[in-house]
């Protein structure tokens, strides 16, 4: 798991340009109005070898009664549970401010290294004036120009020197399922419902890692981990903060895992945040099962109805109809291990080898079926191809001019992939290689 970095101060400070020049783009929006950063942002950076997650919290007020202001400050407090390392911000330019004594008020009970980063230092002026800052009461003081980079170097140096070592969770024998999905569509239901269930034999796995909750499952006589990444609940129930962290460990979890259980409420259909945790999943090759929970809530059901929820979804992803659905009920345990059948199809599909010879021969069945276009007065050819690896499936193809075969032909290619071999729940990864 990477270590984590959070960016911390008052409003206005700056903290969202460091964070773009941490992680290398322009995520978050940047404005010199008070508050523009409200939804929490997080991306990763690497420096001197090292990786790491850098987090963007909004301007801290830590007296305010604005409703979104508390929520902002909560996001803030549970971004330090979550760091690693903090990053304090201040404004060379506007000097230390009363809102500055409070958050370094706050950030002195922290028992995490805190590097004070004085930023709009652009000349050696304000870079001098920036001493001031010792006064907050921390000892690494950082003078750094964020929107031209002055300084912002020696950071990086001083904040890698500080990161803890990378924890690996140990290789386990046993696949890893992880249940992911937007706050409240019931993922640990889904789990506690499999854990108690009378088929199954469950030992706890304690510490595996600090932000889901991992447990060993056996079902139908094969083991499995099975990964609960629900919304935190720390402190108030603030739905913008359980939104954040959720997505925070929703794309830690999918990194780790072997095949995604992603998990939607039937009564709320397949929205835009279900939609970017499926491609994210597609992004990482992982097996993937779409599952609809609540099944048990939809009036008036009929024979027909799953199959038009099925067609809803896959419209909305049409490139994705490969992923097989499950409907259950989580808390009625109705169709719970129908899940879990499918994931263990799913492992053996991504485990799939075909042989070369096999593989060379549908293709020249598809290339007779569609031959391969014609550019720039010749025609392209595919020599031979192979699958190169598996958990997940890539294949690897040689051919004449590869830059000049269209998408749609690939496109064609994966989809006569999957009807002669199956690959149901897994990306395929095809590269295509000049010989």
């Amino acid at each position: 798991m990477l270590p984590v970095v959070s960016i911390v101060g008052r409003p206005n400070v700056g903290k969202s340009t460091i964070f773009n020049r941490l992680i290398g783009s322009r995520k978050a929006i940047v404005d010199d109005q008070y508050g523009v950063t409200r939804d929490r942002h997080y991306g990763e950076s690497h420096w001197n070898g090292r990786e790491f997650t850098v987090i963007d919290t909004g301007g801290y007020q830590p007296d305010a009664t604005d409703v979104m202001i508390e929520g902002i400050r909560e996001q803030v407090h549970i971004a330090l549970d979550e760091s690693d390392i903090i990053l304090f911000v201040v404004d060379t330019e506007a000097g230390i401010t009363s809102l500055d004594m409070s958050v370094a008020n706050l950030l002195r009970q922290q028992e995490k290294p805190v590097l004070l980063v004085a930023n709009k230092s652009d000349n050696e002026e304000r870079a001098l004036n920036a001493t001031e800052f010792y006064s907050l009461g921390f000892e690494e003081l950082f003078p750094v120009s964020a929107i031209n980079g002055t300084g912002t170097g020696d950071l990086l140096d001083r904040l890698v020197e500080l990161l803890p070592e990378e924890t690996e969770e140990p290789e386990s024998k046993y696949p890893k399922l992880a249940v992911v999905g937007r706050p409240n569509v019931g993922k640990s239901s889904f789990v506690n419902a499999m854990l108690d269930d009378e088929r199954c034999i469950v030992t706890d796995i304690p510490g595996t890692t600090r932000d889901s909750i991992n447990s060993k499952l056996v079902y139908n006589d094969k083991t499995y981990i099975l990964v609960d990444t629900a919304g935190l609940r720390k402190r108030r129930k603030v739905e913008e903060n359980v939104e954040f962290y959720s997505a925070v460990r929703t794309d830690r979890a999918l990194r780790d895992c072997d095949v995604a259980i992603i998990m939607l409420d039937a009564m709320r259909g397949f929205e835009a945040q279900d939609k970017h945790i499926l491609s994210e999943a597609e992004r990482f090759n992982k097996g993937i099962v779409i599952v609809l929970n609540k099944w048990d809530l939809v009036p008036e059901k009929d024979t027909n109805l799953l199959k038009e929820f099925e067609e809803y979804i896959y419209a909305e992803v049409p490139n994705m109809k490969w992923v097989p659905i499950v409907s259950i009920s989580a808390t009625n345990k109705k169709r719970i291990g129908k899940v879990i059948e499918v994931a263990e199809e799913v492992i053996q599909e991504r485990e799939k080898v075909i042989s070369t010879p096999d593989f060379n021969d549908f293709l020249q069945r598809i290339a007779k079926e569609r031959p391969l276009p014609i550019k720039r007065g010749h025609a392209l050819k595919i020599k031979y191809a192979t699958q190169v690896k598996s958990a997940p499936p890539v294949f690897k193809f040689f051919m004449n001019t590869p830059s000049e075969l269209p998408a749609n032909y690939r496109r064609f290619i994966e989809k006569r992939i999957r009807e002669e071999f199956g690959f149901k729940g897994v990306p395929i990864t095809m590269t295509f290689k000049q010989k």
